[in-house]
């Protein structure tokens, strides 16, 4: 088998498995708290990647680690697992998944204005079309239909699922800058934010009410949407010979998870989802075609 048909069958799986993971929101926020679903996660995700970087022989990597590297570890793992997360899954409980899981898809638009002030980018014409077709989508997956305005639709769960957008772009800004090994950058973050929600969880006393039907939903999330299926992305993009052939795939993603959320969670889609979506995607789309054209 070919390298770019093995990197295609990953980046499928890859998507697949995110596709899942907004359902797996909802139903694990059912039966466990915010943080209790985050703590579960990130344990999840930090046993994974541990447990990789054992099997492919990156130990050595985590030794030769420098103290400069574990001080920006610690910081980052604020902001991912913890800070992003938090403020994601409190929009999801919060809102309808058809509603948060696309407002969180504004990192792209977000992470290129972002680029500005952090890389010393300047901005252009495209960015702010872009940002305003995005931002035309969120109004209409927001508004359509006077949810918002009725009171249908919580105002702080659509805040926070757009904010989330930010602090991962911000992460991934602070992130891209170090040189790392991508699966080695995820398990010292996972492993200081496992620290972090250890602390917060004997704070709030969230361990004494986890329940086993709350934790296995939330150890899927740990795999599918944190763990593995990040590890299954990164060996496409290794494995294809151009990176754009992999890259749109996952836009397909948002749309694929409209199915689950509809026939597992139950809820009617509604029409406005869809076009608030497409608008999204086009504007993160529009400022990636410039991109490459200005390249």
């Amino acid at each position: 088998m070919k390298n770019q048909t093995k990197a295609y069958i990953l980046a499928i799986f890859a998507v697949f498995f995110w596709s899942t993971v907004a359902t797996a929101f909802k139903i694990a926020l059912k039966e466990l708290s915010v943080l209790q679903l985050l703590c579960v996660a990130t344990y999840t995700t930090f046993f994974i990647s541990g447990t990789y970087i054992l099997i492919t022989g990156k130990t050595k990597m985590l030794v030769a680690i420098k103290t400069k590297e574990i001080l920006l570890f610690a910081v980052l793992g604020i902001l991912n697992p913890i800070a992003y997360y938090l403020v994601l899954f409190k929009a999801y409980d919060l809102l309808p998944a058809q509603i948060a899981q696309p407002l969180n898809y504004t990192w792209p638009v977000v992470l290129v204005f972002l680029s500005a002030p952090l890389l010393k980018q300047s901005l252009r014409w495209n960015s702010f079309v872009a940002l305003g077709i995005s931002f035309a989508g969120v109004l209409v997956i927001s508004y359509s239909g006077g949810r918002l305005s009725s009171g249908n639709i919580d105002i702080t769960g659509v805040i926070l699922a757009a904010g989330s957008s930010v602090i991962w772009a911000l992460y991934w800004l602070l992130n891209a800058r170090n040189g790392q090994d991508a699966v080695v950058k995820i398990f010292f973050n996972f492993m200081f934010g496992s620290v972090y929600i250890t602390l917060l969880m004997l704070f709030f006393g969230g361990f004494d009410t986890l329940t086993l039907k709350g934790v296995l939903p939330a150890v899927y999330v740990g795999f599918f949407e944190m763990g593995l299926t990040f590890i299954l992305w990164m060996s496409a993009m290794q494995l294809t010979d151009r990176n754009d052939k992999i890259s749109p795939l996952v836009y397909l993603s948002p749309f694929i998870s409209l199915i689950f959320i509809h026939f597992i969670l139950g809820e009617k889609i509604y029409d406005s989802t869809f076009i608030g979506l497409f608008l999204i995607i086009a504007g993160i789309m529009f400022v990636r075609v410039f991109k490459v054209k200005s390249s």
